[in-house]
């Protein structure tokens, strides 16, 4: 599988989801709980759901530039920033969504010309405390860069799940239902 075929449209469907999730948000809460649902968190020591966005932007972002064996765009770095002080701010839901929607055209024109690059090409992935993985572009893919996503982008998820938006599996899954064979979805009841 290359980058074009195995992380672009997963990044591409889980922002997307996410993108419509905060729809959801906006349409289905009150104008002040809206305004206010980027500070919320699941706990106290963990991260409010704007810093689970821009992370999960981050995600997307790094694998792709990191897999194009490229220096890593400003973009991600302004990404950190906002998500790191997003409690000495008061971030939006179009805040989120323009930063959803800035990472999903850098995904896809940086796909669009992505070179292919073996699964046992070498990778070192250095973590901002001085830590190194080094990996095989597979081992990375498989073990880093697809479930850091899915972390973040589930956080976020369950943020939502909490402050009372109607969300549910199928909206986690959205991106399945061009796969439904016809007839088989069942009644409600």
């Amino acid at each position: 599988m290359t980058l074009k075929d195995t992380l672009v449209p997963t990044y591409i469907q889980m922002l997307g989801a996410l993108s419509a999730w905060l729809d959801k948000a906006s349409d289905q809460l009150p104008a002040d709980r809206a305004a206010t649902i980027m500070r919320a968190r699941l706990a106290p020591d963990m991260f409010p759901l704007f810093t689970q966005i821009c992370f999960s932007c981050v995600q997307a972002q790094e694998g792709i530039f990191r897999l194009r064996q490229e220096e890593m765009p400003a973009s991600v770095g302004a990404l950190l920033a906002d998500g790191r002080n997003a409690d000495t701010t008061t971030p939006t839901i179009a805040d989120a969504q323009a930063r959803i929607a800035e990472t999903l055209r850098i995904v896809e024109a940086a796909a669009a010309d992505a070179p292919d690059l073996s699964p046992d090409a070498p990778l070192a992935h250095t973590l901002p405390n001085g830590m190194v993985f080094d990996l095989t572009a597979a081992q990375y893919v498989r073990d880093w860069a697809l479930p850091q996503l899915y972390f973040h982008v589930m956080a976020a998820y369950a943020i939502l799940r909490a402050e009372g938006v109607g969300i549910g599996k199928a909206d986690f899954v959205a991106h399945m239902f061009p796969f439904l064979r016809p007839g088989t979805m069942p009644k409600p009841g």
